[in-house]
């Protein structure tokens, strides 16, 4: 009997230099079938839209409600999986006047942010948006009120809920592009979205699969935003490419991109919610007077968390000195080195306060991995390691 693993020859590393735009090609060529998405109201540039009435109505369908939401649901999913990679929903937000007063809070901390530390977007040229980072925990602290009945919303819960679960995080990054701002480049999101492309490549191809069933990328719509003033470049099916992580900064797969990328124009209480794969930019804002208010949203599963906890700054500077030693005494390699710090420090940038803390390669900051390497390779004593450490610990809750 042949005992064979399925998937045999199905690659481990992506190790090819050369991007698979003839796949891209292919994958986005694909149209999405209005019978495999009976609960859209249209199809749009193959993205299945929603209407947020309708949704709302099947909370309210007695004995019935949970058999159609659970229907609802594994279509938003498959939509989001294998379909499109990405779905409107009008009228998301019914309350255009809570909505309303939402914004005026979150234009608020906005303008009290621009006058201590402007602050400007991973992807797009200074000057031409305004961040709010961490905007979830500041409209809470602002006005509770406002955060509850911003949130108490069946649609942002429904589609959370189908794509990751309970359990799940919300965090969100108000993003207002100006009058005259340039279009963002193509990029795909976080997690792998925020590695750069050496790094990449150290991950085995099913963590390039795994990365985005863990976060959930949303847009709430302050303003109406018509296409003149560039709603986000969206390219149907390009989720789908596995080696997309690494292709995506191709000039051949960029070029593809302008060419084949969609847009909806959203009015204000809409929401769009897709892949964090799916290829995609914010557009130009061509307009002389509308400055596009997105509130955006990485929702992120429960799932992204260790077993335990471990306060691996405490950890860092007890082990510090003595690698300090081991490499003074030649009782150590490099690579022993390296694998003594992957141990002990936390490797993960983020969860981060971007507002203090500046990404280190236009992306993401500086790692407490990056921070003991650095030091040790420096010969920074044991007291200004500890320093910088507990500082770097404390920018992530500071304001």
């Amino acid at each position: 009997m042949n005992k064979q693993l399925p998937n045999a020859d199905a690659p481990v590393w992506l190790d090819d230099t050369t991007a698979c735009i003839d796949e891209l090609a292919w994958l986005t060529a694909m149209s999405t079938d209005p019978a495999s998405v009976p609960h859209a109201i249209e199809v749009v540039h193959e993205i299945p839209v929603y209407d947020g009435n309708g949704v709302r109505d099947l909370t309210q369908q007695g004995s019935s409600s949970v058999r159609n939401i659970k229907a609802l649901q594994e279509e938003w999913v498959r939509v989001l999986l294998e379909g499109a990679g990405v779905i409107v929903i009008r009228q998301a937000i019914d309350d255009i006047d809570m909505l309303d007063e939402v914004t005026d809070v979150l234009q608020q901390i906005l303008n009290d942010e621009m006058q201590s530390h402007p602050v400007a977007d991973h992807f797009a040229a200074a000057g031409s948006n305004s961040r709010i980072w961490n905007a979830h925990e500041k409209l809470c602290v602002r006005s509770p009120e406002l955060f509850a009945r911003y949130n108490a919303n069946d649609v942002l819960s429904l589609v959370c809920r189908a794509w990751l679960g309970p359990a799940y995080q919300i965090t969100a990054q108000v993003n207002v592009v100006h009058p005259g701002g340039c279009a963002q480049t193509c990029h795909r999101d976080y997690h792998l979205g925020f590695q750069d492309s050496k790094l990449l490549r150290e991950y085995p191809a099913h963590v390039h699969t795994l990365s985005p069933v863990l976060t959930l990328q949303g847009a709430i719509a302050h303003t109406d935003v018509p296409i003149v003033s560039g709603p986000t470049q969206l390219l149907p099916f390009s989720q789908k490419l596995l080696t997309g992580y690494i292709d995506v900064a191709d000039e051949q797969v960029r070029e593809h991109f302008l060419k084949h990328y969609v847009q909806l124009p959203l009015s204000k209480g809409d929401m769009l919610f897709f892949n964090p794969a799916l290829f995609h930019a914010a557009g130009d804002n061509n307009t002389a007077e509308v400055h596009r208010f997105v509130n955006l949203l990485q929702v992120g599963s429960a799932y992204g968390r260790t077993l335990e906890f471990l306060d691996r700054a405490r950890m860092s500077i007890a082990l510090y000195p003595l690698l300090q030693s081991m490499m003074a005494n030649g009782d150590i390699t490099h690579r022993g080195l390296v694998q003594a710090v992957d141990a002990c420090a936390e490797g993960y940038p983020f969860p981060a306060n971007i507002d203090l803390e500046p990404p280190l390669n236009g992306l993401a900051p500086a790692s407490q991995q990056q921070l003991m390497l650095k030091g040790l390779e420096e010969g920074w004593t044991l007291d200004v390691f500890a320093d910088r450490v507990r500082a770097q610990q404390r920018l992530k809750r500071s304001y």
